[in-house]
């Protein structure tokens, strides 16, 4: 059975573009031997990402993620499962934000800053799925 989760973090400590690139490189290299696929977007220190699989392996690497000292506010923004996953290309891709439409985020949000613990998240969901469909990806490996 696929499902689809979603969730957001902060980051414990500064992250720059050589820590981004360590966990996409990790995403991408242990995520296909899970059957694993999914998108990340990173915003003021901040954490989205959605992933796709089995129940079991994405239960799996969300309780991971969720452990991962580099993480604090860990929160599910969305569960569902799904008969096909929208992301079946990428081990990881990346949203790319300096393409973004500030009006997207005002779109479903209060204000042009991505903040997904201020919306549902059916809203948040929905905006990710416009970031993907409009923003560039980075690195769609």
């Amino acid at each position: 059975m696929l499902v689809r989760l979603m969730y957001a973090s902060r980051a414990t400590a500064e992250m720059d573009q050589d820590a981004l690139t360590g966990i996409l490189q990790q995403a991408r290299a242990t995520n296909p031997t899970q059957g694993i696929t999914g998108a990340l977007c990173f915003a003021h220190g901040t954490f989205v990402q959605t992933l796709e699989g089995g129940r079991d392996a994405v239960n799996k690497l969300y309780h991971r993620i969720a452990a991962d000292p580099r993480h604090q506010q860990v929160v599910l923004l969305n569960y569902a499962e799904i008969a096909e996953r929208h992301f079946a290309g990428w081990a990881m891709g990346m949203v790319n934000l300096t393409r973004l439409n500030p009006g997207l985020l005002l779109k479903y949000s209060e204000t042009a800053t991505l903040n997904p613990y201020a919306v549902s998240g059916a809203a948040m969901a929905a905006l990710f799925d416009e970031m993907v469909a409009t923003a560039a990806m980075m690195g769609q490996a």
